[in-house]
């Protein structure tokens, strides 16, 4: 599973009197403008501020704990901060970025609201590509249970569609219709497929390996499904028992029955960067696999880094691969965390244009048939980093947090996430706000 490695606790930052103060660190807080980014930096009376900390309306009064301000920065007000302002002050210079707060209250709740412009009128080059918007699939239902020991009630993995679905996620993949011999954590696919196949607010994909398991799940009620397929041959015969070419044949059949029943069908190309026998994959076999998934009528295709070795610089070349054959708003990317680079690549990925990206709550999953791959990269994670770019994805992170500490309580441990972890930490001990 995903590492627990733990950030660094509040105890060890500056001290803070009041939760409002805690918005600063967040990675939704405000950022300098592009002009004044320099080396990423702010530069705050000779004391750099990270570009992810708040430089709002209680900058001066926290400074009076550290630092001696002159009276000409106490004049400056939050409302006339709409622009740059700069202050001389003696060597040194005081630079003031759009007006941004960001908070987390104690029930749970997230909330940020900043200077629309402040945060739109960005123009260091690094972030121009970003989109607006960028669509979350929840995974953990499918791909995040699968990979559990011990077998999940089909009660609780009702109860956790719901919670994900109330959180404001609007694909919820949420079971798969493969063989109960190969992947037992999956059996009660038809009865989790009977009780969610009503539910309104989101669409509710599942996979199907086969036109058996297509029929299955068309039975069950299922209105999209998902297919996958390998970039790595020796990962298609240990995972699906086939060749690339034959597992795309399979896939033809389904999508040409999943045609006349008008049900979309989305696709998934596993081992994207790199395979547990193979190692390094050739972006050029991603890009082939893609396209003939993009040719057999699959409307997204989700790029899948299946061990997690991916880095910026390896993902990149791939996208650029996969993107000469198949437009950038028909792909999506799906990394598993291993060597924690699972946000990093989602930036690159972001950057690149794509706008779809596959995550698990609490950091669930891994494969089944990779070892050593770890879980999925957290949902709450990928939403604060969002969030903190100004991105929006309509997903209330406080539910989305409440939904993560259901299954990870049932499941008996830890979040995977990050967030969860740190949110968690403040609202129990309020003493180190």
């Amino acid at each position: 599973m995903s590492s627990l490695e733990e950030p660094l606790g509040l105890d060890k930052l500056p001290s803070l009197s009041t939760i409002d103060r805690l918005g600063r660190f967040s990675s939704s807080a405000c950022r300098p403008r592009g002009e004044d980014m320099g080396m990423g930096n702010c530069w705050i009376e000779g004391r750099s501020c990270s570009s992810s900390n708040s430089c709002n309306e209680d900058v001066e009064e926290y400074s009076r704990e550290a630092f001696t301000w002159r009276r000409k920065t106490r004049d400056m007000l939050p409302g006339d901060v709409s622009g740059r302002r700069t202050s001389s002050l003696g060597r040194n210079h005081v630079i003031y970025g759009p007006v941004c707060d960001s908070r987390y209250m104690p029930d749970n709740q997230y909330s940020s609201c900043c200077n629309d412009k402040g945060m739109r009128d960005i123009t260091n080059k690094f972030f121009k590509g970003i989109p607006k918007y960028v669509k979350i699939v929840e995974v953990g239902p499918r791909d995040g249970l699968q990979n559990e020991k011990n077998i999940v009630p089909t009660a609780v993995k009702v109860e956790l569609i719901h919670r994900l679905i109330s959180s404001g996620l609007s694909v919820v993949e949420a079971t798969s219709f493969v063989s109960p011999k190969w992947v037992p954590q999956l059996a009660d696919a038809k009865d989790v497929m009977e009780a969610v196949r009503d539910v309104e607010g989101a669409r509710l994909p599942v996979l199907t390996p086969n036109l058996k398991g297509f029929e299955a799940a068309v039975a069950a009620g299922a209105k999209e499904v998902a297919i996958f397929a390998s970039a790595s041959e020796s990962f298609s015969k240990s995972n699906i028992n086939c060749s690339i070419e034959e597992s795309l044949t399979r896939y033809r059949a389904v999508a040409h029955a999943a045609g006349k029943l008008s049900i979309p069908v989305r696709g998934y190309v596993s081992c994207a960067v790199g395979c547990p026998v193979e190692g390094a994959i050739p972006p050029s076999k991603v890009a082939y696999v893609a396209k003939e998934m993009y040719d057999m009528g699959c409307f997204e295709i989700s790029l899948g880094d299946t061990i997690g070795v991916g880095t910026p610089g390896t993902v990149l070349p791939m996208l650029e691969a996969v993107m000469a054959v198949v437009p950038a708003e028909k792909l999506a990317v799906h990394f598993h965390d291993t060597y924690g680079q699972s946000l990093p690549n989602i930036l690159v990925s972001l950057q690149m244009g794509i706008s779809t990206v596959d995550s698990s709550v609490a950091g669930l999953g891994g494969c089944p048939y990779a070892k050593g791959a770890s879980g999925n990269v957290p949902t709450e994670d990928v939403v604060y980093m969002l969030n903190g770019l100004g991105v929006n994805t309509n997903v209330d992170l406080g539910k989305l947090l409440l939904a993560g500490e259901f299954i990870s309580k049932h499941l008996g441990r830890t979040t995977g996430s990050k967030t969860a972890i740190a949110l968690g930490r403040v609202t129990a001990d309020p003493s180190k706000m």
